[in-house]
């Protein structure tokens, strides 16, 4: 049975690279793993006043992620870190305190520019809030991806054979990775 493994995609334009090379990996991921993403475009921004009667879409979305196995963020960079919603779905999935959807949930990161940098600022962001919500996260091999336009094709679909195996090999680590942190 495959694992379940929830894709959050920090970009919410409709064409993003970030999207376009997330559907990328999950066409690139193993039969054993069922990567799904999951819209964060919706979500009212978080506020702590709303925790008793937390919106629909919050209860939807931490549904979700606790039915995942797993957890792909793929991100750009916006101002050095990561995008605002992007921010905001980890802080509705993390509440009410003690109660996170993230929690214990392996995770990895994807990074994505089409500048020259790779979006490194997102990336080390993001780990730095993924420690706190107690998600074991990958640490090799990390993906910082640049001048990624020049990777996908007019269909936005990843044409770069050295991305592609890149994007193979991270893929198939991180299933490893999902396997070995699996609650018993």
């Amino acid at each position: 049975m495959p694992r379940n493994v929830a894709v959050i995609v920090g970009s919410l334009r409709k064409d993003s690279y970030t999207r376009k090379i997330a559907l990328a990996i999950a066409e690139l991921a193993a039969p054993a793993l069922k990567l799904e993403i999951i819209e964060i475009g919706d979500l009212p921004l978080y506020n702590q006043d709303l925790d008793n009667d937390p919106p629909a879409e919050w209860r939807r979305f931490r549904d979700r992620l606790r039915a995942s196995e797993a957890v792909l963020f793929a991100t750009p960079e916006y101002n050095r870190s990561v995008p605002g919603a992007l921010k905001n779905a980890i802080d509705v999935g993390s509440r009410p305190y003690g109660g996170a959807a993230w929690s214990g949930k392996p995770a990895a990161i994807v990074s994505v520019s089409p500048g020259a940098l790779g979006a490194f600022g997102a990336n080390h962001h993001l780990r730095q809030s993924l420690t706190f919500l107690d998600m074991p996260t990958l640490q090799q091999p990390e993906i910082y991806l640049n001048n990624v336009a020049k990777a996908l094709d007019g269909h936005g679909k990843l044409v770069n054979d050295d991305m592609k195996a890149l994007l193979q090999k991270f893929v198939t680590t991180f299933a490893a990775w999902i396997e070995r942190h699996q609650k018993v």
